[in-house]
């Protein structure tokens, strides 16, 4: 979840490849006859309709004090936010008055998930299949940060950003990487858009990362838009991306980079997370 980053600073090249391991539809992910993949870690949201999500594998953090961003909303652990339900995992961002029991009040109410102490993972394919919410001041990600972040800090631990989009751009998502000398408004980031007149809030979508060493690649559904190498860092700077990660999904409102919501913006708003899966190489020189 990017920090502080002012959208005109970023990176909008376009790079729209096929890569095959990659497919499209429910079936996203490492093809049947790539036998490079296997996999490692997944959470497929078939519970009980109603159910948290599983406390296994996900923590539902809470707090309502701006994330960093100036953010609108406060995070609950209230099944009013974030649920099961047909196979899915929704986020629901409401339009309300909450208290949190830190003292803070906000005017709107979503959930954030983290697999912290729980999952994480250095190299390999990490995925969602999504279907996003949309609208002004509408923040959704799908993303990740170095397990070592509450010794090393943020950005020194690392961060990729797999998916982002900002309700004012309904036909684009965003993958970014922050590490120390490349954060916030100075991160390294490139963008996907969908042909005119589409949207991503219509539909499902496979957004994923494919990492290795010195590489850390981005996909939506079957396209590779976007790679990033240590050549692609400012003079100086280190590539972090050497550690286990662990993921995160939330919907954010307002925020320095996608602004607040206005007239034109309509709750209550909900992400859809299909699945996440996380693959690993069984060539591990490949």
């Amino acid at each position: 979840m990017i920090r502080q980053w002012l959208p005109g600073l970023m990176l909008l090249a376009v790079m729209v490849l096929t890569f095959c391991s990659a497919s499209g539809g429910q079936a996203n992910g490492p093809q049947a006859n790539d036998s490079g993949w296997m996999l490692a870690w997944s959470d497929e949201f078939n519970g009980t309709n109603g159910s948290a999500a599983d406390a296994s594998k996900w923590t539902l953090e809470s707090g309502g004090d701006g994330w960093g961003n100036h953010e609108l909303e406060y995070y609950t652990s209230r099944p009013q936010n974030s649920y099961l339900q047909d196979g899915n995992l929704l986020i629901k961002v409401l339009q309300e008055k909450f208290a949190g029991p830190d003292g803070v009040t906000r005017n709107y109410t979503s959930a954030r998930l983290k697999t912290l102490g729980k999952f994480s993972q250095a190299y390999g394919r990490f995925e969602a299949r999504i279907r996003i919410p949309y609208g002004q001041g509408i923040w959704p990600a799908f993303w990740m940060m170095g397990e070592d972040v509450d010794k090393a800090g943020w950005p020194v631990c690392g961060e990729i950003d797999i998916m982002e989009n900002i309700g004012k751009e309904p036909a684009m998502v965003h993958g970014t990487i922050h590490g120390p000398g490349y954060s916030g408004a100075d991160s390294i980031g490139s963008s996907y858009a969908l042909p005119e007149k589409q949207r991503f809030a219509d539909d499902f979508h496979v957004f994923a990362v494919e990492w290795e060493p010195n590489a850390i690649r981005f996909f939506v559904d079957k396209d590779l838009y976007a790679t990033r190498t240590p050549a692609d860092l400012p003079k100086g700077s280190k590539w972090v991306y050497d550690h286990p990660f662990f993921l995160l999904l939330n919907v954010a409102v307002g925020g320095d980079w996608p602004g607040n919501p206005d007239a034109s913006a309509v709750f209550p708003q909900t992400m859809l997370v299909d699945y996440v899966r996380v693959y690993r190489r069984t060539n591990l020189d490949h």
